[in-house]
């Protein structure tokens, strides 16, 4: 399927090109992951410069390709989502033929990248003790729901099921609502951010004394670590905090409120920014209050200082208290939709929302958001978008394990690739 070549809102964006990083050049990467989580983690490290060859299934690939619509020039968004930087080889690793090339491939590898459970590891000869026996110094990455070990290692796991254990849905949405997923694939984010940082850590021990490593990154360990500011707090004082709309943070006032047109979020963190809200705001006195003095004080009095600036930011629209709170330093923001985000005038400055050519070339336009880290002034280049399936296969085997083109046209017509 593909989209319509109508207008689409990505055309409005900036369009980019630039060269690839170099932080990680020379590192070779090859990421067995599908979905998200693994893939996220895959792209993070080409973002830096890292060669990532991406292994999928021929005839299908990564399950991700299919996840839509919506899709663009045939290819899913989800998958464009996570997948650039990278080369594309097919190749059926549950055929001998196929596991041993990868094995070659791995002999020529500083990282594999897995999703699989210890069980399939060992069934597909994917394990680290077996691909480091054929490389030492190896970083053998497995990205699970639960961690290769445990009561719960064999379970299956996605996002939605690593957001409920940790306890994240509980406390999203309204106290009156069912408990709710988080608006983005948050699990997924965290663990492939904690598999490319790992990963990261683990090259530079290397560096020092040559071995290898084994890194074992759990969806629902991280989404857990990320949920330690709510766990901390009830494990050292029993309370136990619930669903409030956001409405309960630790800082007294750190919350949505509406305003003559539009909502906003306020947060006031600190005494000095309690006082210069209330300065700008015409009511300086409210600040001197010493009843609300403290933070602690101002939690105590919650309710009627929420009141209070309710009715304060009900008399004037959004975009004049943005722009005198701004001018007073005061954290405050919209609530952005999707297409305000991508319409962000800054961001796209910044160069993390732009356009740039697809895989066909610059017939085939994609939006991309970027990394959002700068090295020396730099962020990730352009110049391998996320690739159609198997488009590298001839590539990678000629590179990289010296295949001839007619040893890689009997694979194909044996369909190991």
């Amino acid at each position: 399927m593909s989209t319509p070549t109508h207008h689409l809102p990505f055309h409005e964006l900036p369009h980019r090109s630039a060269p690839s990083l170099d932080l990680l050049q020379g590192t070779r990467v090859l990421d067995l992951t599908s979905s998200i989580a693994g893939p996220y983690a895959g792209q993070l490290l080409a973002d830096m410069g890292a060669t990532v060859v991406k292994i999928e299934k021929p005839g299908s690939g990564d399950d991700a390709r299919a996840w839509g619509p919506p899709f663009l020039h045939g290819e899913s968004l989800w998958f464009l989502s996570v997948n650039r930087g990278k080369h594309s080889v097919t190749l059926d690793i549950a055929s001998p033929q196929g596991q041993a090339l990868l094995h070659e491939l791995v002999g020529k590898a500083d990282v594999v990248l897995l999703n699989l459970v210890a069980r399939a590891q060992r069934k597909l000869k994917l394990d680290s003790t077996t691909l480091r026996a054929i490389n030492p110094r190896l970083v053998h990455v497995s990205l699970t729901g639960f961690g290769l070990q445990g009561p719960r290692a064999d379970l299956p796991c996605y996002d939605l099921i690593a957001e409920g254990y940790s306890g994240v849905m509980d406390l999203t949405g309204e106290a009156e609502t069912p408990p709710q997923k988080v608006g983005t694939p948050a699990a997924d984010m965290l663990a492939g951010h904690d598999a490319a940082m790992a990963v990261l850590a683990a090259l530079l021990r290397r560096e020092r004394d040559g071995q290898g490593c084994d890194i074992d990154v759990a969806m629902v360990e991280s989404m857990s670590r990320f949920m330690s500011p709510r766990v901390l707090p009830y494990l050292g004082s029993g309370e136990l905090s619930r669903r409030t709309g956001g409405r309960d943070s630790v800082i007294a006032i750190y919350q949505v409120f509406g305003t003559a047109d539009e909502p906003m979020t306020l947060g006031l963190g600190n005494d000095a920014i309690w006082r210069r809200f209330w300065e700008a705001v015409g009511q300086p006195d409210v600040a001197a209050n010493p009843a609300y003095g403290s933070n602690a004080q101002r939690r105590e009095n919650r309710s009627e200082i929420v009141q209070a600036i309710a009715a304060v930011l009900r008399e004037k629209p959004r975009a004049h208290w943005l722009q005198l709170l701004g001018a007073a330093r005061v954290p405050a923001g919209p609530i952005h939709r999707l297409d305000e985000l991508a319409q962000d005038e800054a961001l796209q400055a910044a160069g993390l929302l732009y356009r740039t050519d697809g895989p066909d070339g610059p017939g085939s336009q994609i939006p991309q958001l970027g990394l959002g880290i700068r090295f020396d002034g730099r962020t990730e280049g352009t110049q391998m978008p996320p690739p159609r399936l198997g488009a590298h296969t001839e590539q990678i085997l000629t590179s990289w394990i010296e295949r001839e083109p007619s040893q890689i046209e009997q694979l194909r017509a044996q369909r190991v690739i």
